[in-house]
Formats: structure tokens, sequence, C-alpha cells
């Protein structure tokens, strides 16, 4: 069986899966239950200076849902903590004693001068807490404040920040990246030049909801108004994994330890993260939705996965699909592939028609031979892959590769040799082979 014991900038805990900063590690109550349920790690919310943070007493929280009613997008106004400090540092002090062998990480967020740095990261190292994770990413409120996203945003500003927290602490230093930006590598880059020992990302995303139908106002709202909030939740983790994947594969960031947040749900979103880049993964809205126990399927799903693939070890697995990530003029254009339908798993509901036929390349029939029948043609199929994003039934539609013969829509010889845009005749900027 793979090992999942875990050892990320040398803090060991048994598995890879920490509980991100949020109401679940608000409080010993609930890392006490979490590592009862057999969490790896927590992250504890973040904390801020004295007097504590005033919090909204209404709705803090709402919700995107699929059909079933499931939720896939989560978006929230509440702040840092907003216990005192004192409370927190006591309850995390305990809380070390209880669990040795799982890791505590302290989150922190504090004004943009070094006095408070300096005063603030010492008290609360005491702890015995085995790293920080400096929050430069929360959107909405501290931002407004000059912390959180205002820092993250600002390269020169999380720099210094950085340089403030490893100038006093001795433990680990981890920066908690925002997404609002339009190209993470900059804050990434400032980071590590900043001293930091990884980066935790992604944290939330600025978002709005929808609004109230019956007063037209913003939902949810206090007393009739509402503010942008933070959105994650598994509508973010493809941003998230892209994010990721640009740190782990830019020379400049590459090699920086990633720790992967942004909707991981279940066993596969964490093998996502991991082969693109992270070491280990922080899930927050799983939790908060299904409770502390959805770490079993967490563990068992990611073991059996190694298992399978004859790994023994999470290591085995970081930055696996690494190398599979590039720019689009990269891309193989020699490489034909058309879909396929398998009629005997068809169910002949006519999504893949409808959708090909309405808003693609009319690839799909709907009757053959005076019957209705789906089957594609390839004379048409550019193999956009439409059909088998909308098609309700699992590996009924999918893509097949053309190796040799002709390319029935282009009457182009299926070619071996790779050619990418860099050196295509129609690109002016070609480059000479």
């Amino acid at each position: 069986m793979a090992d999942l014991g875990c050892k990320f900038l040398g803090i060991p805990s048994p598995n890879p899966f920490w509980l991100a900063s949020a109401p679940p590690t608000d409080k010993a109550y609930n890392v006490t239950r979490a590592f009862e349920a057999g969490w790896g790690g927590a992250v504890w919310k973040t904390l801020g200076v004295d007097p504590p943070i005033v919090n909204v007493s209404g709705p803090r929280y709402g919700a995107i849902h699929s059909n079933e009613r499931r939720v896939i997008g989560f978006n929230n106004v509440e702040l840092i903590t907003d216990r005192p400090l004192q409370t927190n540092l006591d309850e995390m002090r305990q809380i070390k004693r209880d669990w040795p062998d799982r890791a505590l990480v302290a989150s922190v967020m504090l004004p943009m001068e070094e006095k408070y740095w300096a005063e603030y990261m010492p008290r609360i190292e005491d702890t015995g807490v085995d790293a920080f994770e400096l929050n430069f990413g929360c959107p909405h409120g501290m931002s407004e404040r000059g912390m959180g996203a205002a820092v993250g945003q600002v390269p020169e500003y999380i720099q210094l920040a950085t340089e403030w927290g490893k100038r006093y602490a001795r433990v680990p230093v981890i920066i908690k990246l925002t997404p609002n930006v339009t190209n993470i590598l900059p804050p990434a880059k400032a980071a590590r030049d900043g001293g930091a020992d990884a980066v935790s990302l992604i944290n939330t995303l600025n978002s709005i909801m929808r609004v109230n139908y019956d007063t037209l106002t913003m939902y949810p709202a206090t007393d009739g108004k509402g503010s942008h909030g933070g959105y994650c939740g598994p509508a973010v983790k493809p941003i998230a994994l892209h994010m990721v994947a640009e740190i782990a594969r830019n020379k400049e960031t590459a090699g920086l330890p990633v720790s992967g947040i942004g909707g991981i749900t279940d066993w596969r979103d964490a093998v996502d993260f991991i082969a693109l880049g992270a070491s280990n993964v922080q899930v927050c809205t799983a939790a908060m939705v299904y409770g502390f126990k959805v770490i079993d399927d967490l563990v068992d799903g990611l073991s059996n996965f190694l298992d399978e693939k004859g790994m023994k070890s999470v290591d085995e697995l970081v930055g696996r699909a690494v190398p599979s990530v590039t720019d689009w003029q990269f891309l193989n254009l020699n490489h034909v592939e058309k879909a396929y339908i398998d009629q005997d798993l068809c169910i002949k509901c006519g999504r893949c028609h409808i959708a090909c036929e309405d808003t693609a390349h009319q690839a799909i029939t709907t009757q053959v031979n005076g019957e209705r029948h789906f089957e594609v043609i390839d004379e048409e199929c550019v193999g956009c892959n439409l059909c088998v994003s909308v098609c309700p039934v699992e590996n009924c539609i999918t893509m097949r590769p053309l190796t040799s013969g002709v390319d029935p829509r282009t009457g182009e010889p299926i070619v071996d040799e790779p050619a990418d845009w860099t050196t295509h005749p129609n690109n002016p900027m070609r480059k000479d082979a």
C-alpha cells in the first residue's frame, strides 16, 4: 500500500490533506474533530491584530447549485477571525500539544507596517506552530483596509511583507496568493524573491452570486445591501490548476513548493493538483458542505490510485503532469482526432446532435436509413470534443486519433512528424526550420 505520509517543508503529517484557513479551523473544537476524523493538518483561521476584527452578523455565505442541488460554487463575505488573539493562541498551543503528529500552520494577516510583524509573529510562533501562512489573498473587507488581496495584487508589497515575515519567524513561511490578478507569475516570483519557503493557492475570487428575484436587490444581503465576496468551491478548480501549473513549469518559479487549494472535493481533484505541481493540498468548501468525514474518500481514493499506478508515495506523483503543459503555439497541428459514438452505449437522447448541429460543425447525424441514429460524419468533424462534453453517458462518445491515411475533412495526408504554429506557413512570424 502506498505511503500517504507527507513532509511539506519538512513538516510531517500522516497524509497530504490539510484543512485550509477558514471557518472549519476557527477554534480548537473544530480542529480536534477534524484530526479525530483523520485530517493530516490544519491552517488555523487567519489571525490579525487585537482588538479582533468585526464580522457582519447576517448572511456570510452564498452558493450556486447544480440541478441536483449540489453546491458547485460558494461565496463568503466573512473576514478573518473575530475571536480575541489570546484565545486563539491558547487553543493553538493546546492543539499542538494534543496532536504532535499533525501539521498546524498559523494563517496571519497584518498591516503593512513592520512593527506589527515584529510584535505578532514571535507571539504566534510561541504556540509551537509548524509554519506561517501569510494571507495575501482575501479579496473582500480586509483588502479595503490595505491587507489581503490589496497586498497580493502588488508584487513589491508581497516581497516586502514576505521579508518581514521571514525576519521575525524561525519556522517556514508560506505565501497564500490571490487569483485576482491577470498573471500569477509576478506574485509568485515576488514571494520567492522575498525569501518565501513556499506558496499556497488559490485564495478566493471576487464575486457576486446573484440578485434576490423578489426584491431585485443583491443576494445575499445584510439589511438590504450586499458586497462582493470571495468565490470558491468546485467551480474555481480549473482556475487554480492553471495557476499551480504555471508556477510549476515557469523557469523562474519552478521548484518553489506549492500547497494546492481550490475546489478539491474528492481524491481525483487531489490527483489533479499534485500531478500539476502541488506537494500537498488544502480543503475548505468540501468540508463545510459535507463535513470532516470527506477525508475518508480523499485518503482511500488517493491511496488506491497510487497503488494502481505502482507508486509507493505521494512524492512520486508530484509534478508528473507538468511536462505535458505547454503554450498553444507548441501544440502539434499535424495531430488529427475524430469523435466516435459507441452505438451499444448510445441512449439516443440526441444531445450530441443538437449541440453539434446548432453550435459546432454539423458533424453528427440524426437519422440513418429512416431511423433515429446518431453517428459522426468524419468529413465534417474537426475533433472539437463538444459532443463528448455534452453526452450524458460516460464513455459513449470518445475521441480517436487518425494515425494513417487521409483526413476526410481536409483531404490532407496524416503526417507522423509533429509541426506547430511556430513553423506553420500561415504564421507571418514563423521560424525557419
